[in-house]
């Protein structure tokens, strides 16, 4: 168990939070949550003993361990994936190299022979006789196959080197696992596997991540860092987030009496608990949510976006018409053989290679020709893209103003009043609507290319990767606002959530072909990999 005690931090006048207690129970998940710079990595850091807190204290429980997700995936480069995830046992790796230098002397002495004894008695009790086994099962799951397991890490490519680190912090049973951002770089197959790990492990798990779909299959609390606090909620983000906006909205209709909130509360746990009781979630899951008190739900301080895509027009009868396209890029086929056509009420996911896509997405928006093949845009529409990288639009030596920034793309009205509505719904107000461009963070950037897609009143919207560097909050907005938009998307994510809630048709790219499904995305997995969503 690990338990915080008047846990504070602060930096200069910035108090992140304070007087923070909170208990870690195995047989748990906790998912971290937070607008960015609330501190959340920072909590993590001072967890796992790299930062120390400004007031407060964190204990481990006697004799347990703690394994922390390693971010600097350079540093074993030296060795072997293998030994690699070994190492995520210290102490396991030191008693295996000093048994072998014992073992090596050319005069074994009776004091060699005790110490070896001492060795051999703690290495068995560590599990040492199968951490090669156990290290090598780990990289098997994660999709590592046996050929790169004798590899040096400095040999691995930057998503193999993901997934090593990641089986480091799994191995050896760690009695206290923390995890930031565990999906990052991860396929689907190994994302899979590691809810299913996670959901099944008799440890504590504590995790920060972006990944909405893995947050709900995998947490059995959330701890809400928030207004200087760490507050937990029993239940998965969905609960959480779904529950707190319940409450929100009763607190602003104050005129209802409190007994009928109590009840509408009572009847969203209700409803969500048996949900919850159909998924693949832990079955201690559904028992916490039975248990919940109806005062345990409190609104959220959070801000959110409100993301809202309007249509200039209906889209008529042709919408996209795809024709045997193909794509060189640098000298390398981006994408061949292209065939597709767009229905009314088709919201597309593009899966699968992420350079292809990106390429046929310039195609489709006129930045870039296609070396064969043809498409066709239906008269009545007006296409809205998002680039995957958009600094072109941010120009460093030209810095303007937000509100000068999005003035440039309408067309019609250009009052401060009409611009500042839609840098309002992105949470840019007052004073804000004057920052330079030039100083936005990646999440700000993200913000502004989405105010400028509800400018442009497109009905049809081009997306790739609009999620890159958003907060959970922005992801949540979009997600809605994609949801309820009426006119087609072609998308591509690395959010499962957003692609299974908006999604009713999958294509599969490849540098030598493509896939057409028609179908949600988990049907789309289950028939692919096999993988029940």
């Amino acid at each position: 168990m690990l338990t915080v005690t008047d846990l504070g931090l602060q930096f200069a006048d910035r108090k992140l939070f304070q007087h923070v207690n909170l208990k870690f129970v195995p047989g748990n998940c906790y998912g971290i949550i937070g607008a960015n710079g609330a501190g959340k990595s920072s909590f993590l850091r001072i967890l796992s003993g790299e930062m120390e807190p400004s007031s407060g204290e964190v204990s481990l429980s006697k004799g347990e361990r703690m394994s922390v997700l390693g971010q600097d995936h350079y540093a074993f480069d030296a060795h072997t994936a293998l030994d690699t995830v070994i190492l995520g046992n210290p102490r396991l790796y030191e008693i295996e190299r000093e048994k072998e230098e014992i073992y090596s002397k050319p005069d074994f002495s009776d004091e060699d022979g005790e110490r070896a004894a001492a060795l051999e008695g703690e290495f068995a009790e560590l599990g040492g006789w199968t951490m090669e086994a156990d290290a090598a099962t780990l990289l098997n799951s994660l999709g590592i196959p046996e050929a790169l397991h004798q590899q040096k890490m400095s040999a691995l490519a930057g998503r193999e080197k993901v997934k090593v680190i990641l089986a480091q912090a799994l191995f050896g049973h760690p009695d206290v696992l923390i995890l930031d951002e565990p999906t990052n770089d991860l396929d689907i197959a190994a994302i899979a596997w590691l809810e299913e790990f996670l959901i099944n492990y008799e440890g504590v798990v504590i995790v920060v991540s972006h990944d909405r779909h893995f947050l709900n299959n995998v947490c059995t609390y959330i701890a809400d860092v928030d207004f200087g606090r760490i507050k937990l909620y029993t239940g998965n983000y969905d609960f959480w987030y779904q529950s707190s906006q319940l409450a929100l909205q009763m607190q602003k209709e104050q005129n209802k009496k409190r007994e009928e909130q109590r009840k509408a509360l009572q009847t969203f746990i209700e409803r969500f608990s048996a949900n919850a009781s159909k998924s693949r979630q832990a079955t201690s899951r559904k028992k916490l949510l039975e248990k919940i008190s109806v005062d345990e739900i409190e609104p959220s301080n959070r801000r959110y976006p409100f993301i809202t895509f309007q249509k200039n027009r209906d889209a008529g009868n042709e919408i996209l018409r795809v024709d045997g396209l193909a794509r060189f890029v640098d000298g390398v086929k981006a994408f061949d053989k292209v065939s597709f056509t767009v229905g009314k009420g088709d919201k597309i996911a593009f899966v699968g290679n992420e350079n292809a896509i990106s390429a046929l997405f310039e195609v489709l928006a006129g930045e870039a020709e296609a070396d064969f093949g043809e498409h066709r845009w239906g008269v009545t529409i007006t296409a809205s893209y998002f680039p995957k990288d958009h600094s072109p639009f941010f120009p460093k030596d030209e810095p303007l103003s937000i509100l000068d920034w999005l003035r440039q793309f309408s067309l019609d009205d250009t009052t401060d009043t009409y611009l500042r509505g839609f840098l309002g719904k992105m949470l840019f107000s007052g004073d804000e609507v004057f920052k330079s461009s030039a100083v936005l963070s990646g999440g700000e950037k993200v913000r502004c290319m989405l105010a400028r897609m509800m400018l442009k009143e497109g009905n049809v919207l081009l997306m790739d990767q609009p999620t890159n560097h958003l907060d959970l909050e922005t992801i949540t907005a979009l997600n809605n606002g994609m949801s309820d938009f009426s006119g087609n998307i072609l998308f591509t994510s690395h959010d499962h959530e957003l692609i299974s809630s908006v999604a009713n048709r999958v294509i599969d790219l490849s540098p030598d072909g493509m896939v057409d499904f028609r179908g949600s995305y988990d049907e789309y997995l289950q028939k692919k990999l096999g993988i029940q969503v």
